[in-house]
């Protein structure tokens, strides 16, 4: 099972330099939206294994909540080389993630 890896301030950074395309989910454990993305999220890890499925619990990280400009949650923010391409808010369906997915792994 491929697990998803928690980001923190110290991780951060060096997790989007040392890989290609990083998926990251800004949550918090109390928002429902979340732990309804939560499994699909999940899901969508072990179907792309060539992608890198990170999340960011924003109680736990209020400073990378800021720094990334989050307003609301769950937000995913979809980087390719270091570089922000996509932002989604809110619980997305497993299909419209995939498309997402499939959009940043192919530049």
């Amino acid at each position: 099972m491929k697990q998803v890896i928690n980001l923190t301030q110290t991780n951060f950074e060096q997790t989007l330099s040392e890989h290609d395309t990083v998926l990251v989910d800004f949550w918090a454990p109390w928002c429902a939206p979340c732990k309804f993305f939560a499994p699909i999220y999940e899901a969508a890890a072990e179907r792309h294994p060539d992608v890198v499925f990170a999340k960011v619990n924003v109680d736990e990280e209020p400073e990378l909540l800021t720094k990334h400009q989050i307003r609301a949650i769950p937000t995913l923010k979809v980087f390719r080389d270091g570089e922000e391409v996509e932002r989604k808010t809110g619980a997305i369906p497993a299909t419209q993630l995939d498309e997402v997915i499939a959009k940043a792994a192919n530049g």
